[in-house]
């Protein structure tokens, strides 16, 4: 697909493959490193949900790393020798990733305009936020027009979740060291939630079954009356995801107008952040 204005995002969207192939979205790899070697999101077999999740569980080392702006100049030319005009890059939050860092440094090198946003978002809320531009520029919008509804979905989505600790966090830098401890000690289930683009404590409940319904009654409250996209994402942990997905679809039918809650795995880079037993929910209304 060739547009005017084309679009490149991060592996963290959680677009699938075939989903950003056939919306034109050119997506650029995280890289997650295992012990000492590093693989690249979406594109390396090894970098999996699966293979993050043993890795935690055996306390093999594990980190991630921003694209190089170099990887996204080389997106950028693509999109100049496809025939674009303007690129629209659209990232996650870049309070807790380079990634948008790194697209902004590649924009000075590129040979065609560059629009940068930072979604202040993360996973499939930043992919809501591109498949909203994408909307935009097939109708025939412009690049401008595109960003500010990408930021507008962005702003509008609910990013919840549950995580068994809040160790992995810890070792990542993504949540105080005091925080981590307090959860570790009252032994609590965190709901955590995604506010001014940085993960904070949202609420703490006694037991992950509580936390599974804590989850829903904050999902239905976000969806309110508006139509809504409804992701429910987890690492290693199918079963409560199915259910929770269950029962969504069900009290949620009349804001999803028949469109499917979608659930799959975290991607490689964000489980390697909040470890095995994650389960998030993203509400993100229509505009």
């Amino acid at each position: 697909m060739s547009r005017p204005v084309a679009i490149v995002t991060d592996s963290t969207a959680l677009l699938p493959c075939e989903l950003a192939a056939a919306r034109g979205i050119d997506v650029v790899p995280l890289q997650v490193v295992i012990g000492a070697k590093a693989y690249d999101e979406g594109v390396d077999a090894e970098a999996t949900p699966e293979t993050i999740a043993a890795a935690l569980r055996e306390w093999t080392p594990v980190s991630t790393s921003r694209p190089a702006p170099a990887v996204f100049l080389e997106a950028y030319r693509r999109a100049a020798d496809a025939g674009a005009r303007e690129v629209l890059s659209i990232h996650l939050s870049g309070e807790v990733s380079g990634t948008y860092e790194s697209a902004l440094l590649a924009a000075q090198d590129a040979p065609l305009p560059v629009r940068a946003v930072d979604t202040r978002q993360l996973g499939m809320a930043v992919g809501y936020a591109v498949l909203a531009a994408a909307d935009v520029l097939d109708r025939g919008g412009s690049g401008e027009e595109a960003a500010e509804q990408a930021l507008a979905r962005a702003e509008g989505t609910t990013s919840l979740f549950y995580v068994d600790t809040l160790e992995y966090l810890r070792r990542g830098g993504r949540i105080g060291a005091a925080a981590a401890l307090l959860g570790s000690a009252l032994s609590v289930k965190p709901l955590l939630k995604i506010v001014d683009g940085r993960i904070g404590m949202f609420e703490k409940v006694r037991t992950a079954g509580r936390a599974l319904a804590r989850l829903e009654e904050l999902a239905v409250q976000a969806a309110g009356e508006q139509q809504v996209d409804v992701c429910v994402a987890h690492l290693a942990s199918p079963d409560r995801a199915g259910q929770l997905t269950e029962r969504l679809a069900g009290r949620l039918a009349d804001n999803l107008e028949g469109r499917d809650v979608w659930c799959g795995e975290l991607g490689a880079v964000l489980g390697a952040h909040v470890g095995p037993g994650m389960l998030a929910v993203c509400v993100a209304p229509r505009l």
